[in-house]
């Protein structure tokens, strides 16, 4: 652990990459096996399930720190992360023996045993480690039980530093890595091995059947904020003639719908079938469907695709002779959040899957195919397999077109057809690792993402809570309300306001404002620091770390889908809500009402 948790404190102290790359291959260098493969699993994103409840380790750093509980929770507030917290509040160590104790001793033989352990078993374990670590060392044991481990290094990082230490390129090892941190697998000495494992060497010769391989993601295009200059040009000149300029003839591409669902592969070796999201997590039993799906497939058989909940009962797609059409996000996220699956929950929310890709068959890697070849492959895949009776392989529909205007019409009815957009792949593409880097001469092979404008409304700021990490002494968690109607006036809405200051409860017959979403996301530091005044200076009530606030701000809203809620007292859920901007234009009684999110829903 005391290496470990020197490490940590080498990432954290610095921004440099080639900084972080040198600290993870000296600690590479220098531990064994064992602590390498649980080092490798936390930084690059993996997360055992919780072993220790929140409350728990609260409730047993408030007990022994000796703190009353508002003083604790005052000092929670103004450091803002609850792991730093308890490091600092608890007692001087009695010795630093704990910091001795390897790594993967740690995981294996006292932490991992937790689970299922009693409130008492685990107040004892807890009481009696926090005495034999110093703060580091706590800070990082409060993490690992928490399920709540994060350090400034991303997995490419990672990848990075393992390909340099073992003397391997990035992407095999990125393709190696594939499923290594699957919260349902416990990183192990060999597995570890097979990670830097020599080209050639037996370890690698021994594969693990279930890997998939790392999937190739777009890059945005339009009207994303990851491409600015190309959403400008857009704006400002014929759509044609900047797509003709920017990615050539419209024949060279190939052009699908973009759904909304989960991004995923299907791995049929050895007799056996798996499913993997793109985050990596095994999601096999979870969906029946599409085990039944691959069971006939031959061995040696992978397909990229989106898995999703079809509703025949939708408009078709054009391009598509399958019946119906894709049902929104929030019915397959009811279906995922299932632990049990019973059959009402199956008739609910039937799961499919949309082939993408064909990356491997008859066990032969097809990632270095030209695209048309891959996809013509897989159409006549899908196609023998259809000939016999059995669940059918749909594959996604490809809008052919030799102009951008056609293409960009087809994109226009996104919205109604009840998908996000357009996927344009170039014709002679390969299969690459990741999202394909531009200005590196291969820009026109990568894969593109042009998406519609997302949905957006206008809400007032009502509550705000403070952030987190380096947000902890800024107001930046927001919760916005609507009104229920349009107010009469500018003065009809100005005396909800002031109702609101005096603390009168609402009318519910009259004019109101109604929670509706949160959003902690989209602004820069500067606006959040300028919100953060406004919201100290009108802070009506404080509720523990929250504020309820005058309303005084309305912001612009963007969203990616709208769904009907029972959970919300407004009556719908938004998905992926962020702060577009601060409507310092707009006045209260402007904002958007409730009659406004159910035309959304409606569209």
């Amino acid at each position: 652990m005391k290496r470990f948790a020197a490490l940590f404190d080498e990432l954290d102290a610095t921004t440099a990459t080639n900084a972080k790359v040198a600290a993870l291959r000296r600690y590479l260098a220098e531990v064994d096996d064992a602590d390498a493969a649980w080092a490798v699993y936390f930084l690059a994103g993996g997360k055992p399930r919780q072993l220790i409840k929140t409350a728990q380790l609260r409730a047993q750093a408030l007990a022994d720190s000796g703190l009353p509980e508002w003083l604790f929770e005052a000092s929670y507030q103004a450091v803002g992360d609850l792991a730093e917290t308890i490091a600092l509040v608890l007692p001087l160590p009695q010795d630093a023996a704990g910091l001795q104790t390897l790594l993967s001793t740690w995981m294996e033989e006292r932490l991992l045993p937790l689970r299922g352990q009693s409130d008492e078993a685990v107040a004892i374990a807890l009481r009696g480690w926090w005495r034999e670590l110093d703060a580091t060392g706590r800070f990082l044991l409060v993490k690992l039980v928490g399920g709540g481990f994060r350090v400034g290094v991303s997995k490419l990082l990672v990848q990075r530093a393992l390909a340099a230490h073992a003397g391997l390129d990035a992407k095999q090892v990125a393709a190696r890595m594939m499923g290594y941190t699957d919260g349902k697998r416990s990183p192990t000495a060999d597995r570890y091995r097979a990670l830097v494992a020599s080209v050639g060497d037996d370890t690698e010769a021994q594969g693990d059947p279930s890997q998939p391989y790392p999937f190739f993601l777009a890059s945005a295009l339009g009207n994303d904020a990851g491409d600015d200059l190309m959403a400008m040009e857009l704006a400002s000149a014929g759509l044609a003639d900047t797509m003709q300029a920017r990615l050539g003839p419209a024949s060279d591409w190939l052009a699908e719908w973009k759904f909304d669902g989960i991004r995923g592969q299907i791995v049929k070796r050895a007799g056996q079938v798996w499913v993997w999201s793109r985050g990596e997590e095994l999601m096999s039993d979870r969906f029946p469907e599409l085990q039944a799906l691959a069971q006939r497939w031959p061995d040696g058989t992978v397909v990229d695709g989106e898995i999703l909940v079809w509703s025949d009962a939708a408009p078709p797609l054009p391009g598509s002779d399958r019946p119906g059409g894709p049902a929104p996000f929030a019915l397959l996220q009811q279906r995922i959040g299932r632990k049990t699956l019973g059959p009402k929950v199956l008739a609910d929310a039937p799961v499919s899957f949309m082939a993408y890709d064909l990356l491997e068959a008859g066990y032969e890697d097809l990632r270095h195919t030209p695209q048309h070849e891959r996809r013509a492959r897989l159409v006549a895949f899908a196609a023998t397999l259809n000939e016999t009776p059995g669940p059918r392989l749909w594959h996604s529909p490809v809008l052919a077109s030799d102009n951008w205007t056609t293409l960009a019409d087809a994109r226009a009815q996104s919205r109604a057809l009840g998908v996000e957009g357009l996927m344009l792949k170039h014709r002679d593409s390969h299969y690459g690792t990741g999202r394909q880097k531009r200005g590196d001469g291969t820009a026109l092979l990568a894969w593109w993402k042009w998406k519609i404008d997302p949905l957006s409304v206008d809400g007032v700021l009502i509550y705000a809570q403070a952030g987190h990490g380096r947000r902890a002494s800024v107001y930046t968690d927001y919760t916005f309300a609507v009104w229920n109607r349009t107010p009469a006036n500018a003065a009809e809405a100005q005396s909800v306001v002031e109702a609101i200051a005096q603390r009168r409860p609402a009318d519910p017959e009259g004019l109101q404002l109604v929670a509706f979403t949160k959003a902690y996301s989209g602004l820069t530091d500067e606006e959040f620091k300028a919100v953060d005044a406004v919201i100290r200076k009108n802070t009506l009530e404080k509720f523990g770390p929250v504020r309820s606030v005058r309303p005084t701000l309305v912001f612009e809203l963007a969203f990616e889908g709208i769904a009907r809620s029972t959970r919300h007292k407004s009556g719908v859920a938004l998905r992926f809500p962020r702060m577009q901007r601060i409507r310092y234009d707009k006045p209260l009684h402007e904002a958007n009402t409730l009659q406004d999110l159910e035309q959304l829903l409606e569209g």
